[in-house]
């Protein structure tokens, strides 16, 4: 593989540790609730940095946005909300079912949707060029997601069993059921950019911007849809709470939601690019290793956090069992972007 793919695959697993691992402030917290690190980081992160980027970065962005399809708005929109309602639900799921658990379930439902998607319907520019599933890169694609499927069952199994030992008040069912379809709409922040990236990049491009300012742009608008959803959804918590006033309460925790809107904004970038580094194959391949990862650092975040304390025997050994097939299943997928040169 040449250095450009392995620094796509570098800038992907790095999206991938910062994007399993970006809870972990609001673990620190005691006094602000999601409600109002939810609206802080999702107000900062999703929108605020991204557009603020995308206008100093690239010259005559107004011209660029202008110059775009309605239909590139109208995808856009439609990925990015159905993402930013699983951005919600798992939100909750963290608190019926933990972190690992919930990230683990959204990422066995999510990964065979968001790596053999594009190459059954390809997405935009460089995306366009994507081989087919039965092309030998597709087998072998096949082959780790089956791989990976069986890593989630086993991890499932796990998180079952570790429900037992704990007994989490709030219900396991209701949980996985959030989680699930959850899984299925958080493809949308990827699909987003795959079906969309190359007319916003080029329409930026011709118009003199960086690859790094077109990336921006790009995410600006890809995130537009969720971004407003998760700002609306938290605010109208905190009206029906009236807890408006605990928003100041702490500089601290303010700084903490800071942090992870700060860290989300720098995963979607290096995704991004990581993504588009990896040529034709990085919309399935990228999405694939970088959903992996995040699974790790989710993993690793929840025993840091004392969610497996006193579970011991079985539950802890599928969890381990699970980790090594979805680590497997990311090493055949590199193998296949190898094999498609």
């Amino acid at each position: 593989m040449t250095m450009q793919v392995w620094l796509g695959l570098l800038l992907t697993i790095a999206a991938g540790v910062l994007a399993g691992t970006i809870v972990w402030p609001a673990k620190l917290m005691r006094q602000l609730k999601y409600e109002h690190w939810g609206l802080i980081s999702s107000l900062l992160g999703l929108l605020i940095l991204p557009w603020v980027a995308a206008l100093l970065l690239c010259p005559d962005a107004i011209g660029g946005y202008a110059s775009l399809p309605g239909e590139v708005w109208v995808k856009a929109l439609l990925f990015s909300t159905a993402w930013g309602v699983a951005n919600i639900l798992v939100t909750f799921c963290w608190m019926r079912i933990g972190v690992a658990l919930a990230v683990g379930l959204l990422t066995g439902i999510g990964l065979p949707i968001g790596v053999l998607v594009p190459m059954l319907f390809k997405g935009s520019g460089l995306f366009q060029d994507a081989p087919d599933l039965n092309s030998p890169a597709g087998c072998i694609i096949l082959v780790a997601v089956a791989i990976m499927l069986a890593g989630v069952l086993v991890k499932t199994l796990a998180g079952h069993g570790r429900e037992q030992v704990i007994a989490r008040p709030g219900g396991f069912t209701a949980g996985l059921v959030m989680a699930c379809v959850a899984g299925v709409l958080q493809v949308g922040l990827a699909f987003s950019f795959v079906y969309t990236q190359g007319p916003i990049m080029a329409a930026m491009k011709q118009r003199g911007a960086s690859a790094l300012g077109a990336n921006m742009a790009t995410w600006s608008v890809c995130l537009l849809g969720g971004g407003l959803l998760n700002v609306l959804f938290p605010a109208l918590l905190m009206v029906r709470n009236r807890s408006w006033r605990v928003l100041f309460a702490s500089g601290r925790e303010l700084g903490l939601a800071v942090i992870i809107a700060i860290t989300f904004t720098a995963f979607v970038v290096l995704m991004g690019a990581g993504n588009l580094l990896l040529g034709a194959l990085g919309a399935s391949v990228g999405f694939g290793v970088y959903q992996t990862v995040q699974l790790g650092g989710a993993v690793g975040l929840g025993f840091a956090s004392g969610e497996w304390r006193g579970v011991h025997g079985r539950p802890r050994q599928q969890m381990y069992a699970a980790v090594a097939l979805l680590v497997v299943a990311v090493i055949i997928m590199v193998c296949a972007r190898s094999i498609a040169g």
